[in-house]
């Protein structure tokens, strides 16, 4: 070969080498693991959470549940589902007409469900807005015993190392008491709501290492940690059943009863606690390794999952994740900020699928703990839900979306818009899995939570684009574009179409009475409009003339010095 030739052919390969490393496929697991999760302290705030989108079981340190109250000011140690509501008992007989008050907009009175503040109503608003609210199933942890036979504090503990495996799901933790080594393994189903974990101490062996499950009670406010322990004569527990390796436990609260059904390895005994709905599990001192399982559920069931079974779920499931969608590496760039980011992206994935990625619209704090009495917020929801199917995971989003579909939750939204003097339906703000309107002063008025229906819908389109996917969401688009076509005040004199008075935009800064055209709601409204007039021509439906009339003279953005 010519020295010319072999030059030019070299020089080929080498331009071709970049191209070729730009094709090959991502290393999707490598990606996900340089993103461990790392903790070596008891930071109240670095508690870690294994679950599957509809149950979520946050821990310490320890690799369970032991020192809640420790972590309750910082990231609570959380056990959490989508069924797990409790209603206090309207001993007053309060009804929600009792939130309502009118406010006169655009010449009209508009009826409003917000936290009225007169003598005879405030307690009626207060109890509307914290019933139902979601509750905290149950705390699990160790019972940690020093040689002198008293309990170990969180500083008695030492060599703390604790790692969260985004790749598997599961948490490796280790710390030792007084020189002896603790090992926790955690892992949570993927397909139902419990958790297992493998414990390996000697300490099981000297009988210094026990299992405790407690139950807490709700607090009614706006946050709850699941720590409230004050309240023991409000709700009752019992051991149902149990044998050798297992035990079968319920837990009532008023009209509310669930049962959680424990499994264990090796001989050993569930008896009550020293405190008030507190249940230690006594290992059999014949082994330095214990199985446990945990199966949180609202009715009774035969057995909970295996450690075995469940650590497959978990590692089964999640890899399967990581492999769906879309994936970014960021290691190819010197850029000092790439690794962040990257983390970043891995990690807010992890977060919401164990969080966000359930039936129903999630709440704000996912399922780690109370805020706004577990209620989701439906501006939310995009931010929590969307990016499943940008992702390239659709179907995760599309499990939260048949909430939208309930006729209980639909009749709600409908009934909230013809209250109003509204066309289609108006879709709540605070709510609950039924439906129901939550009281609020703010959220009353907020109107961007609105297109969102119209914007998942497209996005589902976008990834299955065939008739039936228009079939499905084809009354939701309409009946939401109906409302946000009604919705606007036309002003005669200016010829256009306005949002409000009677709104607040989504920086919840400004007040209602004096707020009008806010810029993202206006840019929001068109392009639902718009939206929803293509979901008619793909269904071979003329465009509705209303909707166009709306969209040729909605208000322009407003401008300041423009």
């Amino acid at each position: 070969m010519k020295n010319a030739d072999f030059m030019l052919l070299s020089g080929l390969w080498a331009a071709a080498l970049p191209l070729a490393a730009q094709q090959a496929p991502i290393d999707r697991q490598a990606v996900v693991e340089r993103h461990k999760v790392v903790v070596t302290t008891t930071d109240s705030l670095s508690s870690l959470t294994v679950g599957n989108g509809h149950f979520a079981f946050t821990i310490d340190f320890t690799g369970l549940q032991t020192f809640p109250l420790h972590y309750e000011k910082g990231l609570p140690l959380g056990t959490e589902s989508e069924w797990g509501w409790h209603r206090f008992p309207n001993k007053e007989g309060y009804e929600f007409s009792q939130s309502l008050r009118d406010y006169t907009f655009n010449g009209r009175p508009v009826s409003y469900s917000v936290q009225v503040k007169t003598p005879t109503n405030k307690d009626a608003v207060e109890y509307l807005r914290a019933n139902p609210h979601r509750l905290q199933l149950g705390n699990l942890g160790l019972v940690l015993l020093k040689k002198n036979g008293q309990p170990a504090g969180i500083q008695d503990l030492k060599n703390i190392q604790q790692e969260l495996n985004p790749w598997t799901g599961e948490i490796q933790s280790h710390f030792t008491l007084e020189g002896t080594a603790v090992d926790v393994l955690t892992a949570g189903h993927q397909q139902q709501d419990a958790v297992a974990a493998k414990i390996t101490s000697a300490l099981l062996q000297t009988g210094q290492l026990q299992v405790r499950l407690r139950f807490p009670f709700p607090t009614a406010a706006w946050a709850d940690m699941g720590t409230d322990y004050a309240h023991p004569e409000a709700h009752q527990s019992a051991i149902v059943r149990q044998k050798a390796n297992y035990a079968l436990l319920t837990h009532q609260l008023d009209t509310t009863r669930y049962y959680v059904a424990l499994g264990w390895s090796g001989a050993g005994t569930l008896a009550s606690g020293p405190a008030p709905h507190e249940y230690v599990l006594a290992p059999a001192r014949q082994s330095n390794s214990l199985k446990i399982s945990a199966l949180f559920a609202p009715r009774k069931l035969a057995a909970a999952p295996t450690f075995a079974a469940t650590r497959a779920s978990s590692r089964q499931q999640w890899a399967a994740f990581w492999r769906s969608g879309g994936a970014v590496d960021f290691g190819g760039t010197p850029d000092p900020r790439a690794h962040e980011l990257e983390r970043r992206v891995v990690l807010s994935q992890y977060l919401t699928r164990v969080h966000n990625a359930g039936s129903q619209p999630p709440q704000e704090t996912g399922l780690l703990l109370n805020s706004w009495y577990g209620r989701p917020h439906l501006e939310m929801h995009w931010w929590h839900a969307a990016h499943f199917a940008l992702w390239g995971r659709p179907e995760i989003l599309e499990k939260s979306l048949t909430w939208y579909a309930r006729p209980d939750v639909q009749a709600e939204a409908r009934a909230i818009a013809r209250r109003q003097g509204y066309a289609g339906w108006r879709w709540q703000k605070m709510t609950d899995p039924w439906g129901a309107e939550g009281p609020s002063s703010v959220g009353a008025f907020l109107l961007w939570q609105q297109p969102h229906t119209i914007y998942f819908a497209e996005e589902m389109y976008r990834a299955h684009p065939d008739a039936a996917t228009l079939r499905l969401y084809q009354e939701r688009v309409n009946q939401t574009a109906e409302f946000i076509a009604s919705y606007p005040f036309f002003e005669q004199e200016k010829g256009r179409y306005i949002l409000g008075k009677g709104v607040i935009p989504a920086q919840e800064r400004f007040r209602a009475e004096d707020t009008f055209n806010p810029t993202f709601e206006l840019v929001y409204w068109h392009w639902a409009l718009e939206t929803a007039q293509k979901w008619r021509e793909r269904l071979g439906q003329p465009r509705n003339a209303k909707w166009d009339d709306v969209l040729a003279r909605l208000a322009p953005l407003p401008q300041a010095n423009g």
